[in-house]
């Protein structure tokens, strides 16, 4: 059975257990117990399977995408695109997915209980929740540009996913703003950095954004595209600053 499959039978609902879960449970017509923030044994989480991971890290987009619209007040054609060049959904499940949408949007519960879950289940794992971060910045720009409102709700996610200061703002000049093409900003450095600094960064955010090393973290087939487009603009910004400083 396909990802989507699973996703929208209801099962991966009872594997995931916690919001995450339940949520899917509700979009099945199953009852699955919205368990608490620490209800779930953090190290029996972190050593889930793969495909249990990769729908955790699928079901986080697609219902954090649905808060952010629900904060924006809008959800735009772009938007929607954008969401659909992410996530290569079978048209049979369109439906379905759409229905977990509209769900999460209509959903009391504030998104904080999701991202907490997410962080919990990825929380070893820094680089694979930039990278759902930068997929929710992705849709966000889509319709061209970042409301104040949705960069509010992405600092929010990114302070509960635990990522410091500077991992936003790579994460933020990565996606918006003039500081968009800086390469010290891409590789989360100042010009005040020392050569070996820049060299510790860049190493790091090869080892730790490598599209291998994400599949094999969790991180669904459909972001990995993503991936090796920041990984892409890792290589040209360090290129950059290797010939500008002499690096060798």
């Amino acid at each position: 059975m396909s990802i989507w499959g699973k996703i929208v039978g209801g099962a991966a609902g009872f594997a995931l257990g916690g919001p995450l879960g339940a949520i899917l449970g509700a979009v099945a017509g199953h009852a699955v117990d919205k368990m608490s923030d620490d209800s779930r044994d953090p190290e029996k989480a972190a050593k889930a399977d793969d495909p249990t991971r990769r729908i955790a890290f699928t079901i986080a987009v697609i219902v954090l995408s649905a808060k952010m619209a629900k904060a924006d007040g809008r959800v735009t054609k772009d938007e929607i695109a954008a969401f659909k060049q992410i996530f290569h959904i079978p048209p049979e499940e369109m439906k379905n997915v759409g229905k977990l949408f509209d769900q999460a949007r209509r959903d009391a519960q504030g998104y904080e209980p999701y991202a907490k879950q997410i962080a919990r289940l990825f929380r070893d794992r820094p680089a694979v929740l930039e990278e759902l971060i930068g997929g929710l910045f992705h849709i966000a720009r889509a319709d061209g540009q970042v409301t104040e409102d949705e960069l509010v709700f992405l600092r929010s996610i990114a302070e509960i996913f635990g990522l410091d200061e500077s991992a936003w703002q790579r994460v933020k000049n990565a996606n918006m703003g003039p500081d968009a093409q800086d390469p010290y900003s891409i590789l989360g450095v100042t010009p005040d950095s020392s050569d070996a600094e820049i060299k510790a960064a860049y190493r790091k955010l090869i080892r730790e954004n490598h599209p291998d090393k994400l599949v094999a973290e969790g991180m669904p087939q459909e972001f990995i595209d993503l991936a090796n487009e920041k990984m892409a603009a890792i290589n040209a910004a360090y290129d950059r600053l290797r010939k500008l400083r002499g690096l060798s």
